[in-house]
């Protein structure tokens, strides 16, 4: 760790990603000592491999410092809507394995993919709705229950369409969405105006990294080309104060990224604003 302390990001309702193998090995002393919330990843094999021993500790640290986190929950090779049951079948216990921890953790929220890809699953849309919108609905109740909101992340898809008719259809004060800049713009080929027309009433959350537009490189906040100052202006003048994580992938990005949320007073919320 550097000497230098990191400056907390602008508000106690922000975030910094963290998967949970590494915080619960190398990083929790850095996310206590500098007072820095984590969004929780629960990919790979944790959800496997970790006791609710293991998970109840690190919670347990964060609360003593009072510190609040989030979850992410899986998203690699899981297919939530897909075509293969036993596929799908599987991919909902280990979503189930997320969504248990809600309880020992009390996220603000729960970040979710909805594994939809164009070439997969255009061609039989409803068929993927309705198996997506059974995934969901199993798993939604434990995050109300619990006052967590279930977060819906672009990922791979071009448009909001996909994002707007899941929303619509599970129609639950408890789902939003989370706009992730950086898959925006590796990935979407749209401009951030068009999401959050249409997926404004349901914005509660930002994954924010950069990139040039190549791919996800998961770079600081500035170093791409990703308009984070046209996106911040917006969110003030629409009233929105999502939550927010950033996702940087080393220590010196953590601390740019932080500095350049705190230079165009990006607003902070404990939720979206729906209508």
């Amino acid at each position: 760790m550097q000497q230098n302390p990191i400056r907390p990001p602008v508000t106690g309702r922000c975030f910094v990603n963290a998967p949970f193998e590494r915080l619960s090995h190398d990083l929790l002393d850095l996310f206590l000592s500098h007072r820095l919330q984590p969004e929780i990843g629960l990919d790979g094999d944790c959800l496997w491999q970790c006791s609710d021993t293991d998970f109840n500790r690190v919670a347990h640290c964060l609360r003593e410092k009072k510190l609040a986190c989030t979850l992410h929950a899986p998203f690699t090779d899981l297919a939530p809507g897909g075509g293969e049951v036993r596929i799908v079948d599987l991919s909902r216990q280990k979503l189930g394995r997320a969504f248990a921890l809600i309880r020992i953790f009390r996220p603000r929220s729960i970040v979710c993919h909805l594994g939809f890809e164009a070439h997969k699953h255009a061609a039989r849309f409803d068929q993927w709705l309705q198996r997506s919108l059974t995934t969901w609905n199993e798993l939604i109740p434990v995050a109300e229950r619990a006052g967590t909101r279930v977060m819906f992340e672009n990922t791979y898809e071009k448009d909001p369409s996909v994002h707007r008719r899941l929303l619509e259809s599970l129609d639950s004060r408890s789902t939003g969405f989370c706009l992730d800049v950086g898959h925006l713009l590796a990935f979407a080929g749209t401009g951030w105006q068009q999401w959050l027309d249409e997926l404004g009433p349901w914005l509660g959350q930002l994954h924010l990294h950069d990139n040039d537009g190549s791919g996800d490189a998961h770079l600081a906040i500035g170093r791409g080309t990703f308009d984070f100052q046209g996106l911040f202006t917006y969110l003030h003048q629409h009233g929105h104060r999502p939550l927010m994580t950033l996702e940087p992938h080393s220590e010196e990005d953590l601390r740019q990224s932080i500095d350049a949320v705190r230079s165009m007073a990006l607003p902070c919320g404990t939720h979206g604003k729906r209508t």
